[in-house]
């Protein structure tokens, strides 16, 4: 009879339960995404999110409807295949005469989506970053602290500005409560040392000396500080005013057509780059074409009347959908003005640079009237410079730069470090 030794058997057997339970798991894992075809892997999800920030927000939410419909588990209602040619041309769905494109294409006022050239690979990159964004709990609505601006629950304590005002006010207070019982014990002092009976002459003439308050306000000492304060003020007014010359911080210009960038960059986060197309490209950002509002305005607030100003300027009749010829350019005043000595090219510092729009224009999305939050003067740029470090991760361009400083500096290697401050830089 053979004897099995079976405890030497316990260990192999559960590596092989262990083995199979993982195989099951991805299996299922490889399954789930495999229904739907629409793979979840972070590379794939962080590509997608920048896709859809960039062309989707403007018309689009996962869990609110804006121009179009909630996005939430669209992948769940249609097929990848049809999400995909969907998404790239909408309007040849439709006239394909899919039913459920024609029903959505109504529910929307017949709002056109635009015509994306995006691979398969990247749609399916924005559906990954939807499917995932579906799964998460809804965020909860941005509060609007008193005083209109948008913000967040404040990390630490937060002093009004009431506050310090009532603690000053109460210092003064205090203060000419204290020269006031000052002036009290003089007084009672001064009148005590009088009724003293024994004082000498000199202790008498200087505690019955009366201050004469004319002879002073005469003497040279007066009249020397107040003409010294008086030319020292008008002096230092004289540089103030040179040195603002051309500076137009605080400017904020009343528009022909009053735009909000606290509604659109801010509320519905709107990308800059969507409507100011060439921050990326070239010196200038441009002001966005009427093209672009029509984008969103053939079919949202067309009631509004600051929305029929761009249509009497592009001559479109609301009612009809049609355009005429009769068009004119809506006269935009500019608000950031550089003199024409000084070069500034916007795609060097956004897309090289990787500055935010708000390092140099301020909190835009927060803005309902736009101003000049910077000062935006040669000293300005030359802080920046002296201050900003290189972007050099990636860029081939700066390998020998970098090199060659930290050979010499354990500092960062900043815009002053590859000649951010030499003349010919923003003059030539």
């Amino acid at each position: 009879m053979l004897k099995t030794n079976l405890p030497n058997l316990k260990k192999p057997i559960r590596l092989i339960s262990f083995l199979s339970f993982s195989f099951l798991t991805v299996t299922f894992s490889i399954a789930q995404d495999a229904e739907d075809g629409i793979p979840t892997d972070e590379a794939l999800v962080a590509a997608g999110e920048k896709l859809y920030n960039a062309n989707c927000t403007q018309c689009h939410a996962i869990n609110e409807v804006v121009i179009g419909p909630a996005l939430k588990d669209v992948h769940e209602r249609q097929s990848k295949d049809w999400l995909i040619a969907w998404i790239r041309n909408s309007q040849k769905v439709i006239q394909s005469g899919d039913e459920y494109a024609n029903e959505i294409y109504e529910q929307y006022n017949k709002t056109a989506m635009p015509v994306y050239p995006f691979s398969d690979e990247e749609i399916t990159s924005i559906l990954a970053y939807i499917k995932v964004e579906s799964d998460k709990e809804p965020v909860a609505e941005v509060t609007v602290a008193e005083g209109g601006s948008v913000g967040s629950q404040a990390s630490g304590p937060v002093v009004s500005e009431s506050y310090i005002t009532a603690i000053l006010i109460v210092l003064v207070v205090v203060l000419v409560l204290i020269l006031l019982v000052l002036g009290l014990i003089v007084n009672v002092l001064t009148k005590y040392i009088k009724d003293q009976k024994e004082l000498d002459e000199a202790d008498a003439e200087i505690v019955n000396q009366k201050v004469d308050l004319l002879a002073f306000v005469k003497s040279d000492f007066v009249i020397g500080s107040v003409i010294f304060i008086f030319t020292a003020i008008a002096l230092k007014t004289v540089i103030d005013g040179v040195f603002t010359i051309g500076v137009q911080q605080g400017y904020q210009p009343t528009q022909p057509i009053a735009f909000s960038h606290e509604i659109h960059a801010g509320q519905y986060e709107i990308e800059c780059q969507y409507c100011h197309t060439g921050v990326t490209l070239g010196k200038s950002a441009n002001i966005p074409s009427a093209n672009i509002c029509m984008n969103c305005h053939t079919a949202i607030k067309t009631e509004s009347p600051e929305i029929q100003k761009i249509y009497a300027a592009i001559d479109y009749n609301a009612s009809t959908g049609e355009y005429g010829e009769n068009t004119k350019p809506i006269e935009w005043v500019r608000i950031h003005n550089l003199p024409d000595l000084a070069y500034f090219n916007h795609a060097q510092h956004v897309k090289v640079g990787g500055l935010e729009c708000q390092d140099c224009h301020g909190p835009i999305e927060e803005m309902e009237v736009v101003y000049q939050h910077a000062e935006l003067t040669m000293g300005w740029c030359i802080n920046c410079h002296r201050e900003t470090e290189v972007n050099s991760k990636g860029n081939a361009y700066y390998d020998k730069l970098v090199k060659l400083h930290k050979e010499n500096s354990k500092e960062p290697m900043t815009v002053e470090d590859i000649g951010g401050l030499e003349c010919a830089k923003c003059h030539y």
